[in-house]
């Protein structure tokens, strides 16, 4: 038991340094917490059958290697890229290849939709989907659409809700201890995306054959066509303004790291350097370098995120000519409430107005977000050259420099010294 024990510490470390060696932003559900969350649902359910103690050792190692995969591949691939970390960790721990294999059966079985024969089967796959029957589903589905975005895989999260919601209709809990824990949980979040569904679908009949796409007289067959096509395009829209918006995000992260990185850079240039210069004269010069290189680093940076407003209001000339964008706040913030509801129902009647309008707003955050990044990878620029050559000229000066040797006044020394 004690060397169950400590294997299983040490599979805990190696993963968790995992994590920290690829850390992918883009992993907003397959993550370090995910992993941890499964690892502790294995024990949960394995204490409720008391399972033996080396089939509970093969379910927390296979637990905690479960989605490992993601760190390197894309998520068709990754349960057997997580069987060969696996792998290539237990050869320098065990020469038990039972105990081996099985750990790897028991990762391979996550894999969708999963057929488990035996009860630690069972135990891991209850544990992976666990969340299908808890409250925060709504949460945790939303992290897992976001990351498959964030990972260029846009034609997945296509009509998420009803995947979705076909993906929690297939499922099933294997384990009566899940069965009788979490069922319910699971039913009620199949009646929340039934709703949702429902009440999207009313909503796009209604947009379709009223705003977006007329019916062009030819039947139903043209009604569902059409309606198709105006899905496609919202989906379209908003997918793109979607990623743009994370862009955003994105590039406002980096230029917080310049400005966080530079300003500590400059208070300990100031609080240590700039006093030693009084006594070492040969670093003013490399000093005043890397203390100039990171002020202009963090200005650029802040230039990057420093907000644009516009005027803020517009005339109805501008609105029946199609030439104001009622999307975006710097157009209308200084408007009174009843101007912009006006504004609004006049677009909303014009499906070219409105279609332009989404369309003028990604163009507009695209002229942003390359503003942006062109700024943010001229301040990189500036701190990767101010640094090497703050560096260099810090060598420089130090090797040239010759110290002055003290002066002893001859005359002062006693002769009997």
């Amino acid at each position: 038991m004690s060397t169950y024990n400590a294997l299983l510490i040490d599979t805990e470390s190696y993963v968790r340094e995992l994590f920290k060696q690829h850390n992918n932003p883009n992993l907003i559900f397959h993550n370090l917490d995910h992993t941890i969350k499964v690892a502790d649902r294995v024990y949960e359910i394995a204490a409720h059958y008391q399972v033996p103690d080396k089939d509970l050792l093969e379910l927390s190692i296979a637990a905690w290697f479960h989605d490992t995969g993601h760190l390197i591949t894309d998520p068709p691939d990754h349960e057997e890229k997580s069987v060969e970390l696996m792998l290539a960790y237990m050869k320098t721990k065990t020469n038990d290849e039972g105990l081996v294999n099985n750990i790897a059966k028991l990762i391979r079985i996550t894999k969708f939709p999963p057929s488990p024969q035996s009860l630690p089967e069972m135990i891991i796959c209850d544990a992976d989907t666990y969340h299908f029957g808890l409250p925060d589903f709504k949460q945790t589905n939303k992290a897992m659409k976001k990351e498959l975005i964030l990972r260029n895989m846009n034609t997945m999260v296509l009509d998420w809700e009803k995947n979705s919601l076909e993906l929690l209709k297939k499922h099933q809990f294997f384990t009566s201890y899940c069965i009788g824990t979490l069922q319910r949980g699971k039913e009620k979040n199949i009646r929340r995306l039934t709703k949702k569904i429902t009440g999207r679908e009313l909503e796009g009949i209604n947009v379709s054959e009223t705003l977006l796409l007329p019916e062009d007289g030819k039947g139903n067959a043209n009604k569902r066509k059409n309606s198709l096509v105006a899905r496609g395009i919202q989906t379209m829209l908003r997918l793109i303004s979607e990623n743009h918006v994370e862009l955003s995000n994105m590039a406002d992260g980096k230029a917080s790291i310049l400005i966080s990185v530079n300003a500590i850079i400059i208070s300990v240039i100031l609080s240590v350097l700039i006093r030693r210069i009084e006594v070492e004269t040969h670093l003013t010069i490399p000093t005043f370098v890397f203390l100039a290189s990171s002020l202009t680093t963090i200005i650029i940076a802040i230039m990057a995120t420093r907000p644009k407003v516009s005027q803020g209001n517009f005339s109805r000339e501008d609105i029946l000519n199609r030439n104001t964008n009622l999307l975006f706040f710097g157009n209308f913030y200084r408007s009174k409430v009843s101007e912009y509801q006006w504004a609004m129902h006049t677009m909303m009647r014009d499906p070219d107005y409105l279609y332009s309008s989404l369309i003028m707003d990604i163009h507009q955050l695209g002229v942003v977000l390359a503003r942006k990044y062109k700024l943010i990878r001229l301040a990189y620029t500036v701190f990767m050259i101010g640094l090497f050559v703050s560096v260099i000229a810090f060598i420089v000066a130090i090797m040239v420099h010759t110290p002055q040797q003290p002066v002893i006044n001859s005359s002062s020394v006693s002769p009997y010294s």
